[in-house]
């Protein structure tokens, strides 16, 4: 197809340009007073801030760029530019307010201000203020999405050229907010660079070299968008090359363009537009490309970077190699290591390349998502400054290390995570600058990360660690990789299901394969572990292929159990309970939620279904409470549903997304179980207050869906993990973190489970003191009362008799069939030592304690003998004017061996 001029650029495209307050007020606008509602409004985007980005989305030089003045590095990251210091590793953040994913970047020349463009339906090309992060124009002139972007060096100007089907080059006087020359390109555009004397632009692609001239334009320009004037570069025999990387040459070079095919040719173009040298670079293929006054630098295969004279393309020397894949991290702890490999090594490809030529620092990306700065100010000493291991693929799973009581026995530092991905690896973080320092860490500080402490390799094929990028940096989903993972509650033990249906079991100690077991025969969805209250020590894992297996790690993870309940995949699977009573609830895509119970039988250990519900919508993941009592789940029509566990029932619904919009993915709860996060499939993640349903937060800057959240022990921050190969940390607002950590020791204490589960509206009761000598009376009058019952009456006396050692598991055993193991509160009272409780307020200065607990006690011998409902149960507790501490001996396991089948 023929390129032609494209008009009507001003009345397709829009442009805005976004304007500072001068700080004076129009007469006319009436001030008021912000509402609450307002004001929490407000709240909800400032409560929770992105600290971290673990990830990089770059895909090509157009996604990689440095501040020339500040030596600073920025780069996409989903729907985030990571603005990153190298020296310090401090990052700032600029999140895209459209929620599309950032494709291309440049810095001004000044350093003040960088366009970036975005892809998506309608996308706009956007200019931030870097100190403020801040956006002060956009333009709107494509249709599918944005390729490449550059500013011209007065800063005056920016050109944009979009994906291929958009065929729109555009030039932007982005001060005035108007586009000023526009038109068509039939080839697919890969690069653009500016002159240096702003004169002309130049756009490199398939088949495609050509030279577009502003002065042309600008003399046919009277008040609206003028055709673009572009020549054709004179290409000769390399006419059908792909020419992926371009620039403009510098100093005496100016009037040079060097571009670079992928077939691995360094050509350089004259003033005259022709084709003048090329040079062989030795490589399979090349990506990329860098130019300064003194240097050009070709992004090459196999991690190569080399190094050219732009005078005469003379070859000055090759630069060192990054990792090889698959490299062992914890071993890079000398200075020579990173640069030590076998023969044998494999090495990613570079695919984007930046220079800084104040600094001297050169920043190389490579296509396993690995990000390093060199040092190139003495070419015969390369130094690195900065270096970072990130995954190449969609991330699926994140967990938290465990509060483990005695520290000795902790494997990992407090504050560490795991995250694993479509890339075969699991990998460890730690965040905290203080732990990388510390001496006594056990994975210390490396050579290859500051904040990746290990890599876990599943599987000796290198080949996932590395892809190739389809238009738009859209990541291919490859069927591999690691699921999902848990971790066990003592921290001992690491499970890891990975897309195949096998299941991996690792120590935490060292990290290192301990059993592998063949669980399914389709991808692993959920793992869990049993809770240490439990008493069971039971791992549950749960497929795609609609089948629950039960493995007993005190058997070295033997199958105790298979369950088929579901008739479709099955989403989530938790444990809970006590010694006495230990449940199993799961759901799935059949809508379907089975809550069942754990029994003992001579052949071992069994579950058995005590309830089934139905929903009306698919159920995606599952979470507990803190008092484990109840189960929270995430449901497709965006609602949460609160399910009682002994009970089946729904004891709350709320809506768990603020859009219209979506399905929920996924659901998590807090350590203390006041706030809950949920991930809508609008890419968008939600923080509530559990209790009142009330949207306390909202993120958002993942690209794609997000696979997993998890908050850190320390109640501090929110890790959230997605399918754009990126995990970011966000941290929590203090006054959240206070919150949550005061919940969490009053429950320490044993206070602060009253207000987690709110109970239903109950009828008033009134107390009366009475004088002591009346309470003499009534205690005399009883005890005479006592002495003349019958024998009959004596064996209907309501009250439990004292327990004796001799006879205590009777006595259990008749409690247990009598109440069906909920007893009631005056029987629990009679049960264990009485530790008085010391009214307060008013009842502590109108009453005497003794004397209320006389009176009750007295009431007591009046009740029936009849178990109370759970709801009376939880009446009494709450409203009953003393406290009682009570010590159970736990009950044991009553095996029902009529119970429904396990079908």
């Amino acid at each position: 197809m023929a390129e032609g001029p494209f008009y009507g650029g001003g009345l397709n495209g829009s442009s805005r340009l976004l304007r500072r307050a001068t700080g004076h007020q129009p007469p006319a606008i009436n001030v008021r007073r912000k509402s609450r509602q307002s004001q929490s409004r407000r709240n909800v985007h400032n409560r929770v801030v992105l600290e971290k980005v673990l990830g990089i989305t770059t895909s090509s030089s157009s996604g990689l760029a440095c501040n020339p003045n500040s030596g600073l590095v920025a780069y996409p990251a989903g729907c985030v530019v990571v603005i990153l210091h190298p020296k310090r590793n401090n990052q700032n953040h600029i999140l895209n307010i459209s929620r599309k994913t950032f494709t291309a970047l440049a810095f001004s020349q000044d350093g003040k201000y960088l366009v970036t463009g975005e892809s998506g339906h309608m996308p706009c090309v956007r200019v931030w203020d870097v100190a403020e992060r801040t956006q002060v124009a956009e333009v709107q002139c494509h249709k599918y999405g944005v390729a490449c972007v550059a500013f011209s060096t007065n800063s005056s100007y920016i050109v944009s050229v979009g994906y291929q089907h958009d065929q729109t080059v555009s030039v932007w006087e982005w001060r005035k907010g108007t586009v000023i020359a526009s038109n068509k390109v039939s080839s697919r555009v890969l690069s653009v660079s500016f002159s240096e004397d702003n004169s002309y632009f130049v756009t490199a692609g398939n088949r495609h070299v050509k030279f577009w001239y502003l002065d042309a334009s600008k003399e046919r320009r009277v008040n609206s968008t003028v055709p673009l004037i572009g020549r054709s570069g004179l290409l000769g025999e390399q006419r059908n090359r792909l020419f992926c990387g371009l620039a403009c040459g510098r100093g005496s070079m100016a009037s040079s363009t060097y571009c670079i095919t992928s077939s691995g040719l360094l050509c350089q173009f004259n003033s005259r537009r022709l084709l003048d040298a090329w040079v062989d670079l030795k490589t399979s293929s090349a990506r990329c490309l860098s130019v300064s006054d003194r240097y050009v630098f070709c992004g090459c295969a196999d991690g190569t970077v080399r190094v050219f004279n732009p005078q005469n393309l003379h070859y000055i020397t090759t630069l060192h190699r990054p990792h090889s894949l698959g490299v062992d991290i914890t071993q890079g702890l000398q200075s020579g290591h990173p640069f030590a490999s076998s023969p044998e090594a494999e090495f990613p490809d570079t695919i984007a390349l930046a220079f800084d030529p104040i600094t001297h620092w050169l920043t190389c990306v490579y296509n396993d998502h690995s990000l390093y700065v060199w040092d190139v100010r003495d070419m015969r000493n390369v130094g690195k400054v900065y270096s970072a291991l990130y995954h190449s693929n969609c991330v699926w799973s994140v967990e938290t290390y465990p509060h483990v009581e005695e520290p000795s026995k902790s494997c990992l530092h407090p504050g560490s995570f795991l995250t694993c991905s479509s890339d075969n690896t699991i990998r460890l973080w730690h965040i905290d600058p203080q732990h990388n320092q510390s001496p006594s860490a056990k994975y210390g500080r490396n050579l290859y990360s500051r904040d990746l402490m290990k890599i876990v390799y599943v599987g000796k094929d290198t080949q996932h660690l590395q892809h190739e990028w389809g238009e738009g940096g859209s990541i291919a989903d490859v069927k591999s990789g690691i699921r999902v993972l848990k971790i066990s509650p003592d921290g001992q033990h690491l499970a890891a299901g990975d897309r195949n249906g096998n299941l991996h079991i690792f120590s935490l100690q060292f990290l290192d394969e301990l059993l592998k077991i063949e669980a399914h025969d389709s991808e692993v969805l959920c793992l869990e572990f049993s809770p240490l209250e439990t008493g069971l020590h039971l791992l549950a894992s749960a497929s795609r292929d609609r089948l629950i297996h039960v493995f007993n790690m005190e058997k070295d993870y033997s199958l105790e159990q298979t369950v088929y309940d579901h008739s479709a995949s099955i989403t989530a699977i938790r444990f809970t309970g006590d010694g006495s009573a230990v449940h199993m609830v799961s759901c799935g895509a059949d809508k379907s939620i089975y809550f069942r119970t754990a029994e003992k039988s001579s052949e071992g250990l069994t579950f058995s279904r005590s309830h089934h519900v139905v929903e009306k919508a698919t159920l995606y993941d599952m979470d507990l409470d803190s008092s484990c009592s109840h189960t929270v789940i995430a449901c497709q029509d965006r609602n949460i549903r609160v399910y009682n566990v002994k009970s089946g029932k729904m004891k709350k619904c709320f809506k768990g997304s603020l859009s219209d919009d979506g399905t929920l993915l996924k659901v998590q709860m807090d350590p203390s179980g006041m706030f809950l996060a949920t991930s809508c499939s609008d890419k968008n993640i939600s923080i509530f207050d559990y209790e009142s349903g009330e949207c306390v937060a909202t993120l958002f800057g993942h690209s794609e869906i997000v696979t997993g959240m998890k908050f850190s022990q320390d109640c501090r921050h929110l890790i959230t993990v997605s399918g754009d190969s990126c995990v970011f940390v966000w941290r929590l607002d203090s006054q959240m973190t206070n919150s949550m950590r005061k919940r969490l020791a009053d429950m320490t204490l044993g206070t602060g489970l009253q207000g987690i589960v709110k109970c239903p509206p109950i009828r008033r009761q009134t107390y009366i003191t009475v004088p002591s000598n009346v309470l003499e009376e009534t205690a005399v009058d009883a005890e005479e009362e006592e002495g003349v019952m019958s024998e009959e009456d004596q064996e209907e006396d309501p009250r439990t008799p004292a327990r004796d050692e001799s006879s205590q598991d009777d006595v259990l055993d008749a409690m247990f069939l009598q109440t069906n193991g909920k007893l009631p509160m005056w029987a629990r009272r009679l049960q264990a030592e009485v530790i008085p409780y010391q009214p307060r307020g008013r009842w502590a200065e109108q009453s005497d304690p003794q004397a209320i607990r006389s009176v009750l006690e007295t009431r007591s011998l009046q009740l029936p003998l009849s178990p109370k409902s759970s709801i009376q149960q939880e009446e009494s507790r709450r409203f009953r004017l003393h406290h009682t501490s009570y010590h159970f001996t736990p009950f044991r396991l009553v095996t029902n061996t009529v119970g429904p089948p396990n079908s």
